[in-house]
């Protein structure tokens, strides 16, 4: 089958693929949405203020919040790519309303996908060659569709296993630039009025981060060394990473063992299916298994070498056969220098022992840049490390609210953040989101603790007597 039989050239494809997609048309839709939301919420807020009935108010408030997740789903779905990534990030059940992860989180796997005609052309200009000489088989329709790519299931010739097929959108780079100049400004006038904290260093590293997505080269080396290192550190790996087929990969197109798995966002379903109670011992095992093995094996990456899987949103999440986990997708990586993960190895410690004044102590050492105008500064310090970077939610809090009065970020203002930690921030959110809802709270710092103290005796940083003592280091303790 050739795609040059339908009459199309590539360019004439990518035309029509992104013709409502132009940097000007998206700059005034985002500008004119994103407006409507924010002055949406303010001049609620003026109106709520008057209320003085907190179930009234309540009601308000989710009335309010089921408002705006219609047009932030309507915004995100209309402009597409780099905005399903922003809605996978701030979809979460432990930062947004629960009205706006009701909406949003299906936008993990309802993004448009490409028309096959241009997924062909890709395929035959990467390889030099026709699909049919390559594939036995290729699903024309692909088993997902993500923001800067989609996949498809496919077969090689002469093999029994079948392959996904991951290739990139066209003409999806040349848009992200323009979403991310937008962001920006948005952040910027964001973190001047309402929210103080370094949003746009968070943004420019969002940048730099999202621009390695687009070489799938890079993601194949990336996912090639995560592999290695968890197979080799461990009895077992924690979670099951796909294989590579380095004949198959180029900048835009990357082929990768097929794993077989239900996607963690459909894990209630299929309980359904077989009959699990979701709520009985059977379940709950099975969720703790899948939490601890994907702490785990975050916390070997971040504190062992610093070189981690820096997206692990539902989406790239599959549960396999005995609760196995597999992760997917290395296209965001990080790797920290050793000054940052060590010093937040002894944040991790901070937060697992409550220690205000280490919190305090290792904020500085990351180069976050506070300052405070309450009286409790320490306490609160914690209380804000522990809300930025474990995966417990303080006693109290049930959901983060930047805009609250009562939250740290409003007591304590974060000036300067470190553009470098913000892949850990995320992914940390991320664990949490994923915590909250399979319904199990647990502390991620109180996980890592071995993890971390290894760290820093291994870099002289700890005394061997101040260790933990833990005998069988792969053992996780549940602490609700």
């Amino acid at each position: 089958m050739n795609a040059l039989a339908f009459g199309y050239d590539f360019k004439e494809i990518q035309d029509k693929v992104s013709l409502h997609l132009r940097p000007w048309h998206r700059s005034f839709q985002f500008w004119v949405r994103a407006a409507d939301i924010y002055t949406g919420y303010k001049v609620f807020q003026l109106r709520v203020s008057l209320v003085k009935d907190p179930q009234k108010k309540q009601a308000m408030w989710d009335k309010q919040h089921e408002l705006a997740a219609d047009k932030i789903y309507a915004m995100c779905y209309d402009l597409g790519g780099f905005f399903l990534k922003i809605a996978q990030i701030i979809g979460k059940p432990d930062l947004a309303p629960a009205a706006w992860v009701k909406r949003l989180v299906t936008l993990c796997d309802q993004a448009p996908a490409t028309p096959f005609d241009a997924v062909q052309l890709v395929l035959e200009e990467e390889f030099g060659r026709s699909i049919s000489e390559i594939f036995e088989n290729f699903d024309v329709n692909p088993l997902g569709s993500a923001w800067i790519a989609q996949i498809h299931r496919a077969r090689l010739r002469g093999d029994k296993n079948d392959v996904v097929v991951k290739v990139q959108h066209p003409g999806i780079q040349d848009l992200m630039m323009t979403d991310i100049r937008n962001l920006q400004a948005f952040a910027l006038y964001i973190q001047k009025t309402d929210i103080k904290f370094d949003l746009f260093s968070v943004t420019k590293e969002m940048e730099k981060q999202i621009g390695y997505e687009f070489d799938f080269l890079r993601e194949a080396n990336a996912m090639e060394r995560i592999r290695r290192f968890l197979y080799e550190n461990n009895k077992k790996t924690p979670v099951l990473v796909p294989r590579v087929l380095r004949g198959l990969a180029t900048r835009r197109v990357l082929v990768m063992d097929y794993i077989d798995g239900v996607p963690i966002l459909n894990l209630g379903d299929e309980m359904d299916k077989r009959g699990i109670n979701p709520g009985g011992k059977m379940a709950t095992s099975a969720k703790q298994n899948i939490l601890k093995s994907l702490t785990l094996a975050y916390g070997q990456m971040i504190l062992k070498t610093g070189f981690f899987h820096a997206d692990p949103h539902p989406g790239n999440i599959l549960i396999c056969k005995g609760s196995e986990v597999a992760l997917l997708d290395y296209g965001q990586v990080k790797d920290l220098p050793d000054q940052l993960r060590l010093g937040f190895a002894d944040l991790v410690l901070a937060m697992a022992d409550s220690n205000p004044v280490k919190a305090t102590e290792s904020y500085r050492e990351l180069g976050i840049d506070t300052v405070s105008n309450c009286k409790n500064e320490q306490q609160e310090m914690l209380r804000l490390a522990q809300t930025m970077f474990d995966t417990k939610l303080p006693p109290g809090v049930v959901m983060l609210q930047p805009f609250s009065e009562d939250a740290s970020i409003k007591k304590i203002s974060v000036q300067s953040f470190p553009e470098e930690l913000f892949s850990v921030l995320r992914t940390v959110h991320l664990l949490r989101g994923l915590s909250v809802g399979l319904g199990i709270n647990y502390s991620c710092a109180e996980q890592w603790r071995p993890i971390a103290e290894e760290a820093l005796y291994n870099a002289g940083r700890l005394k061997g007597a101040n260790r933990t003592k833990v005998s069988n280091p792969g053992r996780f303790f549940w602490r609700y």
